[in-house]
């Protein structure tokens, strides 16, 4: 997810009642939220060192325990006096518990396993940045103080504060156990459907930016791609999608899936469309690209080949 859910996530999980167990909670819990995305700095790199490292092995289980010193180390030079970190360390271990957590529900996903194993695990549930969980998160950021300056000019008594919080984290709970089960039917309406008389070989169904009932959905026959847009409040039509016919691949295209950059967007990517075009520089040459297309094309890989040898080879997002 994006930070600023990691942040009032974070938060939130403080005021929810955390913040009884340490007098730095909310620094702690915000930074151990926000502390595994460190890895972005690789975009400084260059695109294609971003995607190999982003949501890379600070992201991972095994380094989760490592990860967890850095924002009390952070609080303790802050605040320049000493804390109880066995607290500390366990709400920073909640904090990174629920920034992974976060990661995986969404479509971009998150390598969990690394070293061991670089698969992409992902529930395609939300998108990087949602818009529900947003609202829910900033109504319990804001509610507070709202709810502070009624009862001041009332003479009300000041409550706990910790109801919002509350709230707003079981709506995230909430939200994401309803849209696993629409995620279930957007799956399972295209899945039940032939395309030009060919089974679909994988189907996945990516969340749209607002509306829970519309998907996108990317069905994978023996020959081709079908891009549909999935209304689940509609009958769903599998002749009205895009259709990408799968190129044959070429000597060009085999020698660009063997260097890194392919490499990295083809363990990133379920579905990936390939192109061969004539080079713009070379007579001799042809370029290659591999798109994913949960991104409309914003996840490129691109070689200039020419026989069985890679000129050059990058990434673009």
């Amino acid at each position: 997810m994006d930070n600023l859910t990691h942040t009032l996530t974070g938060l939130m999980l403080s005021r929810a009642g955390l913040n009884r167990f340490h007098a730095q909670s909310a620094a702690i819990l915000i930074l151990a939220a926000n502390i595994p995305d460190v890895d972005a700095v690789s975009l400084f790199a260059g695109a294609g060192p971003y995607l190999h490292y982003h949501r890379g092995i600070t992201h991972a289980l095994i380094a989760a325990p490592v990860m967890a010193l850095i924002p009390l180390a952070i609080v303790r030079l802050a605040v320049r006096k000493p804390i109880a970190w066995f607290a500390g360390y366990l709400l920073a271990l909640i904090g990174l518990a629920n920034h992974l957590l976060l990661d995986f529900t969404n479509m971009y996903g998150i390598r969990l396993y690394l070293p061991f194993s670089d698969a992409w695990l992902r529930l395609d549930l939300t998108g990087v940045v949602d818009v529900w969980i947003w609202a829910a998160l900033l109504l319990a950021f804001l509610g507070p103080v709202l709810s502070r300056l009624v009862s001041s000019e009332i003479g009300a008594k000041h409550t706990t504060g910790r109801a919002a919080p509350i709230c707003a984290l079981l709506f995230i709970l909430l939200y994401d156990g309803g849209r696993a089960f629409l995620h279930e039917r957007a799956v399972a309406v295209q899945a039940a459907r032939l395309y030009n008389g060919q089974a679909p070989r994988r189907v996945v169904a990516l969340p749209g930016a607002v509306n829970p009932l519309s998907w996108k959905g990317i069905v994978e026959t023996d020959s081709a791609f079908y891009i549909n847009q999935v209304s689940l409040s509609t009958e769903f039509d599998p002749a009205s999608g895009k259709i990408l016919f799968k190129a044959e691949q070429t000597p060009a295209m085999q020698a660009a899936s063997r260097t890194e950059v392919f490499h990295d967007l083809l363990a990133f990517a379920p579905f990936v469309s390939w192109q061969a075009t004539p080079a713009p520089d070379s007579e001799n040459a042809v370029r290659v690209e591999a798109v994913d297309l949960r991104f409309g094309g914003g996840f490129t890989a691109n070689a200039i080949v020419e026989g069985n040898r890679v000129l050059r080879a990058w990434f673009s997002l």
